[in-house]
């Protein structure tokens, strides 16, 4: 009995992680499209794909990890997930993975 349980949370977690992606993932998708699809006088900004993406999409498989750990009491995992959650946020905030093209902000600039 006590394997069925440990198997229905294994299978819970994954799912919530597997969420907490899909959630970074569509998060994403806004800057995606203005970087990737080009901003002012057509400019690409490829760091919103290579490093944007990842980070917002381990963000969110982090998110809900520490989720997950802190539903079941576990404290450890959860520290460890919160801690790598905080990580990738400050490497996003370090090295501005979501930040696009210029913007056209007229002739006020």
């Amino acid at each position: 009995m006590d394997s069925r349980r440990e198997a229905i949370r294994g299978v819970a977690g994954c799912a919530v992680a597997a969420a907490g992606g899909a959630a970074g993932t569509l998060a994403w998708a806004p800057y995606g499209r203005r970087g990737i699809f080009g901003g002012f006088e057509g400019e690409t900004e490829w760091n919103v794909l290579w490093l944007g993406l990842p980070v917002m999409t381990l963000g969110g498989i982090a998110a809900g990890l520490t989720l997950s750990a802190l539903v079941q009491r576990k404290w450890r995992p959860a520290l460890g997930a919160a801690v790598l959650l905080a990580a990738l946020a400050g490497f996003g905030a370090a090295f501005d993975v979501l930040d696009g093209p210029p913007m056209d902000c007229g002739p006020k600039c």
